[in-house]
């Protein structure tokens, strides 16, 4: 069941712990406000469940909060890059929906 609908801007980044593997996009901080303030059903390490939208590519996934930029940040996939012609370094128009 869809909850709330984000559109944003952001680049991707790869993770530094992982960085052969793991890229994200960080939300922006109004929008991670908004989110951690909903009343949204508990997941494991404080994530939240999102069907997400890059280009025509749409996908389940979930969102995870890092203390350290003290925002949500959102993995995207190597099939979501390939699919879309993207990489780290690149802005890229994200839509986020929470799902309840």
């Amino acid at each position: 069941m869809a909850g709330t609908r984000y559109e944003f801007e952001a680049e991707l980044w790869r993770w530094t712990a992982r960085s052969e593997k793991w890229v994200f996009a960080s939300l922006p901080d109004d929008v991670s406000d908004e989110i951690a303030d909903s009343p949204l059903p508990p997941a494991g390490f404080g994530s939240v469940k999102v069907d997400v939208t890059i280009g025509r590519t749409r996908w389940s996934t979930s969102i995870f909060p890092d203390a350290g930029r003290k925002t949500f940040i959102l993995p995207v996939k190597a099939a979501v890059r390939r699919a879309e012609g993207i990489d780290v370094g690149d802005t890229v128009r994200i839509a986020v929906e929470t799902l309840i």
